[in-house]
């Protein structure tokens, strides 16, 4: 694997060096770990003249859901903290000390005290912005990426399959979703990918909710979104139920339509399609339906390394997707006072020819009464 990240780096010295930029410090911990197997706390990568360093306030420790630096990349760790150290200056001074008359940092992350820190330190070091480079570079996951996020779907379905055989009446929406994430940890995941979202009754279908101590009740919609970080990699699914009884007719009206739109959404999916037209097939059966005002601001989005990474499935979202790119197809519906429908889903881009896109999340979209 140690190859995957020496090209990872080569790939956007590419493009900094193309700027016309002799360095480039890193210092997103997605983008850290992307580019040099794991990022320690408070880590810096520094894409050097002479030589890439890893900058770690300590070793880095041995646990493996955190990675592992690449072998092949040299770690600079800083002095006892009693020094007083800081990763990111002291990488900086190691680009000087490489000879670097300019450094690329990620201005969209770098605080402004650690900005003027740099400039303090390395005055004649001219700093430029290395802008999303490494986030675009981390859209297109290769295969062994993708096996993470499948495996981490694969636990996601698991814990939430068991809830589903449990009884639900009673208990509350917190309890749910904290049985939820510890099933996750139970079968193999680091943790959940985001917070877990149980909804239950007037709560349901609402995006981000976040669990309260209201109690199941029969006839209520119940809306899950739960997702399984492995490896550093994070996926999503999201499912709606109905609890001990049949579902009212409004509800099974509503839930149709939402599984619908999730459905154009999913067959939308192909390499060269664009966000906004992905975005467009999922809204517009809502919106003809009468519900534009209900609608969430997005379709879905990508996942990997977070749980929210371009692209974004919006109606201005400008470009096109690619193969072998994960993404999320969220729609729902949350009515106030009533409640409502999400159904989520991470799937694979792929092309025709392999067989359209790869639904890695399975657990079944029938609407069932629990």
């Amino acid at each position: 694997m140690s190859e995957v990240y020496a090209t990872r780096r080569s790939r956007l010295r590419d493009h900094f060096t193309a700027a016309g930029t002799a360095a480039a410090l890193v210092t997103r911990p997605a983008n850290v770990r992307y580019l040099a197997a794991a990022a320690p706390q408070g880590s810096a990568l520094l894409l050097g003249k002479r030589e890439d360093l890893l900058v770690c306030t300590g070793p880095p420790e041995d646990r493996a859901y955190e990675g592992r630096p690449d072998e092949n990349l040299r770690l600079h760790v800083l002095p006892p903290s009693g020094a007083g150290g800081d990763t990111v200056v002291t990488a900086a001074d190691l680009a000087v000390s490489q000879d670097a008359d300019s450094l690329a940092v990620e201005e969209h992350h770098l605080t402004v005290a650690r900005h003027r820190a740099i400039a303090s330190v390395a005055p004649r070091l001219r700093l430029g912005d290395l802008g999303g480079a490494v986030e675009q570079l981390r859209v297109v996951k290769d295969e062994e990426e993708i096996s993470c996020l499948r495996i981490g779907a694969e636990i996601a379905d698991q814990a939430l399959g068991e809830l589903l055989e449990s009884i639900l009446v009673g208990r509350t929406e917190r309890h749910l979703a904290l049985e939820l994430e510890r099933r996750l940890v139970d079968h193999g995941a680091d943790g959940p990918a985001f917070p877990t979202s149980v909804a239950t009754g007037p709560n349901s279908g609402r995006r981000g909710h976040r669990p309260t101590d209201r109690r199941v009740e029969e006839g209520d919609f119940l809306t899950v979104c739960l997702g399984a970080t492995y490896r550093g990699y994070r996926c999503e699914i999201g499912r709606t139920f109905v609890i001990g009884t049949s579902p009212a007719d409004w509800q099974v009206e509503l839930y149709d339509l939402v599984f619908a739109a999730q459905r154009a959404g999913r067959e939308s999916l192909a390499p060269g399609a664009a966000y906004g037209d992905v975005d467009r097939a999922a809204r517009q059966v809502l919106d003809s339906a009468g519900y534009a005002e209900a609608l969430p601001p997005l379709t879905g989005h990508g996942v990997g390394l977070e749980i929210d990474e371009d692209p974004q499935l919006a109606p201005a979202a400008m470009g096109k997707l690619d193969a072998c790119v994960p993404v999320t197809v969220e729609p729902g519906v949350h009515l106030p006072g009533r409640g409502g429908v999400r159904i989520d889903d991470t799937l694979v881009v792929r092309p025709e020819a392999d067989g359209g896109p790869e639904l890695l999340t399975i657990t079944t979209k029938e609407l069932l009464a629990l």
